[in-house]
């Protein structure tokens, strides 16, 4: 399914023509595959990437700029649909139809997360990490994958002349591209590290994009090399 839809995706754009990879290819492909493992409509599957966009930049969780008045109608329609989607297979399963291998009826069949639905802030914060999780990181992997192999064509030509590189590629593209460029935690005790003080409720970032170039560790980390 994945291979057909991306074959889709790309038999159907220009030839001879500029145009937008990110909009016609990483955020299509993207969003056809989050609304096929959510089972999410598939007509409305640009509403996922909308509120992955709106929750990924939301003040309250990364110092975004993405106004109230957009956000929070933005999370309450997020908690609806995905309601309404969620009491549609538990109404299937309860008329014996055969759950699907979607991730939404996994939870609903699941003992663990069969209930999740009545623990709404766990519910709904298991959705953005799942909607963010699913579209940043695999639009964004797609367009800096495009565009390392434009920068570095000698290794284009390489993994063209060797499909057998691909999944050499696909590590590389993480590393060079770093999807999600860092992350933030709160530090729950006092430690120290590589002799650093970190207090208790010290905001901590992680940059992944420094740890991708440490020039320390990765010979050439600026080149994209397969």
């Amino acid at each position: 399914l994945i291979r057909q839809r991306t074959q889709d995706v790309l038999d159907q754009l220009p030839v001879d023509e500029p145009f937008d990879w990110v909009s016609n290819v990483s955020i299509e492909l993207t969003a056809r595959m989050l609304a096929t493992l959510l089972d999410f409509p598939y007509e409305q599957r640009r509403k996922l990437v909308y509120w992955s966009d709106v929750a990924a930049a939301s003040p309250e969780t990364t110092g975004g700029q993405v106004k109230r008045d957009e956000f929070f109608p933005a999370v309450a329609e997020v908690a609806r649909s995905f309601s309404e989607l969620w009491r549609d297979k538990e109404a299937r399963r309860n008329a014996g139809e055969e759950p699907g291998f979607d991730v939404i009826s996994m939870m609903v069949n699941n003992e663990d997360t069969k209930d999740l639905i009545h623990r709404p802030m766990e519910f709904l914060g298991n959705l953005a990490l799942l909607i963010v999780g699913g579209n940043d990181t695999t639009r964004n992997s797609m367009t800096g994958g495009v565009l390392a192999l434009n920068r570095f064509p000698k290794e284009f030509d390489k993994l063209k002349a060797n499909p057998a590189l691909i999944p050499n590629m696909v590590s590389e593209i993480i590393r060079w591209q770093t999807p999600l460029a860092y992350m933030r935690r709160v530090a729950k005790q006092d430690v120290e590290l590589n002799g650093e003080t970190i207090r208790k409720g010290d905001k901590v970032v992680m940059w992944y994009a420094s740890g991708n170039r440490d020039e320390r560790a990765i010979d050439k980390p600026d080149e994209f090399i397969i």
